[in-house]
C-alpha cells in the first residue's frame, strides 16, 4: 500500500437543534491517500486494489475504533477516485477484502456495510454512510459523516475512508425497524 498521507478525523455531536444529546455521539473517520495503480487504463484485473483496500483496514480500522468514547455501534466506508481513474477502482478499494478488517476492529459487524464512491478533483467531499453495524434496519443509525482532504485526491489516487461511531443520530424519533404497513 503506497499511501502519500493519513489522517484521523474524529467529531463528537454534543447537541442537535438546540437539544443536549442524552450521551454525545463521536464519530471517527480514518482516512488514507493511496497511489491508484490503475489510473490513467483500462485494468481488467484489479485485484491490487483489492489488496490494497484490506492492506488499509488492516492498517487503520482498529486505531479509529480505539479513538470513539464506548463501543462502536455503527460504520460506513467510502472512497473518491481521482480524475485519472473510474469508479471501479474504488469498488475494488472498499468491497471484496475491505469489510473483515472492519468488521474485526468493531467486534462482529452482521450488516452490510454502507457505502458510496465517485471520481472527483483534490478537495472534494464526500458523505460517508452510516448504518447499524449488526443490524441494517435499526433507523436510528442511519446518518452521514462527510470528509475531504483539501490536497487529494490527486489525479492519480483514490481516497479511502472508514467512519465508525459509537452512537446513531443524538435525538432520533423515527422509530427503528421495518414501518408497519
Amino acid at each position: 500500500m503506497n499511501c502519500r498521507k493519513s489522517l484521523f478525523i474524529t467529531e463528537t455531536i454534543h447537541s442537535e437543534a438546540g437539544h443536549a444529546a442524552p450521551e454525545p455521539v463521536t464519530r471517527v473517520a480514518a482516512i488514507a491517500v493511496l497511489d491508484n495503480s490503475a489510473a490513467g487504463r483500462f485494468a481488467t484485473d484489479l485485484a491490487d486494489l483489492a489488496d490494497i483496500g484490506l492492506a488499509f483496514g488492516e492498517a487503520f480500522a482498529a486505531a479509529a475504533v480505539d479513538m470513539l468514547s464506548r463501543a462502536p455501534v455503527a460504520y460506513g466506508k467510502a472512497a473518491i477516485v481521482g480524475v485519472h481513474g473510474e469508479v471501479e477502482h474504488a469498488a475494488s478499494i472498499l468491497h471484496p477484502k475491505l469489510g473483515k478488517p472492519m468488521r474485526a476492529a468493531c467486534g462482529g459487524g452482521e450488516a452490510l456495510i454502507p457505502s458510496v464512491a465517485k471520481v472527483a478533483s483534490a478537495g472534494a467531499a464526500i458523505d460517508v454512510p452510516l448504518a447499524h453495524k449488526d443490524e441494517i434496519w435499526s433507523f436510528n443509525e442511519l446518518d452521514t459523516m462527510t470528509v475531504m482532504v483539501a490536497d487529494a485526491p490527486r489525479p492519480d489516487e483514490i481516497l479511502a475512508v472508514m467512519v465508525f461511531s459509537d452512537g446513531g443520530r443524538p435525538s432520533p424519533r423515527i422509530g427503528s425497524g421495518r414501518a408497519v404497513v
